[in-house]
């Protein structure tokens, strides 16, 4: 089995819609797919990754399967993307102050 990551369910276009429409309130399945031009086979893989990745949960109620956003996992995303800004705030800070050296040693 092919190990899914939250990475890899936020890099596809239409799985980042899908959380979105979840972010609003649970949907059953065919409600997702009415929000899209694809096959219903083709949202039902798109559901899986999200689900395998765990920013999607099914629940029953009654008769049907509702899908819920578990938005909790994003987080990963959020401290890799803090990391990568602390970094690139250093290198711009540096490079601001080799600019303003070489600015006061021009006047």
């Amino acid at each position: 089995m092919t190990r899914r990551d939250v990475f890899q369910a936020i890099s596809d276009p239409t799985r980042r819609e899908i959380i979105g429409l979840l972010t609003k309130q649970p949907l059953n399945l065919n409600a997702v797919a009415d929000n899209f031009d694809v096959s219903r086979p083709a949202i039902s893989k798109h559901m899986k990754i999200l689900t395998e990745c765990g920013l999607v949960i099914i629940k029953q109620k009654g008769r049907e399967r509702y899908c819920e956003a578990k938005l909790d996992k994003l987080n990963e995303v959020s401290v890799w993307i803090e990391k990568y800004k602390e970094f690139w705030n250093q290198k711009l800070d540096a490079l601001e102050n080799y600019l303003e050296e070489i600015k006061l040693k021009e006047s």
